[in-house]
């Protein structure tokens, strides 16, 4: 359990309202105000450094998706076209090449393309080099041995594992190797 959690479990709901609006404001001022490159090393997960500028994405897109997972759980769906959603594209596909390459074990010389359909479109082509190394780019393949596509709401929830491809399968459509799609699916999540 965390520690946050835990400690404001007596407090009431207008007390946790005043805290939010507080933090906000307070942390508004402190991006407003915010001089350093976004280069600088900053203090990031566990003790590690990481730029200022990929803190500052981490931070958007983690905010954004457990918007999305309070949204799921109000049925009320919606801010799925913000700029909160193309920073977690951005970062979702950065954890494509892994997904293809390692975890589903495409094959060396081969090419995988994501068509993704909905408010967030876009088309992408995970590429596997000779030695197995896979690189992500909007060019698209000719001869791709597979093709997945599928709209933004369900890539982005299989990206976040917050479903099993068992429960969107009927939403993906795969083209070309079924087996090399259904292992790149079943491997989907790349967030921790």
């Amino acid at each position: 359990m965390e520690m946050q959690v835990d400690v404001r479990r007596h407090h009431t709901a207008p007390e946790m309202t005043s805290e939010l609006e507080y933090t906000i404001i307070r942390r508004s001022r402190q991006l407003r105000n915010e001089s350093r490159d976004p280069s600088t090393k900053v203090r990031g997960p566990l003790g590690t450094e990481q730029t200022l500028e990929l803190a500052m994405r981490t931070r958007a897109f983690d905010v954004w998706v457990h918007e999305q997972d309070l949204r799921t759980a109000l049925r009320k769906p919606g801010n799925t076209e913000s700029p909160g959603a193309y920073v977690a594209r951005d970062l979702l596909l950065q954890g494509l090449p892994k997904v293809v390459a390692k975890k589903a074990g495409a094959p060396a010389n081969s090419a995988v393309v994501f068509d993704v359909s909905g408010p967030v479109e876009f088309l992408r082509t995970v590429r596997v080099d000779a030695e197995g190394r896979a690189t992500v780019d909007s060019a698209p393949s000719l001869g791709p041995l597979a093709t997945i596509g599928m709209d933004w709401d369900t890539y982005f929830r299989l990206a976040c594992g917050r479903v099993s491809y068992a429960a969107v399968k009927d939403r993906v459509k795969v083209e070309g190797d079924q087996e090399l799609g259904d292992a790149i699916l079943g491997e989907f999540a790349v967030t921790p």
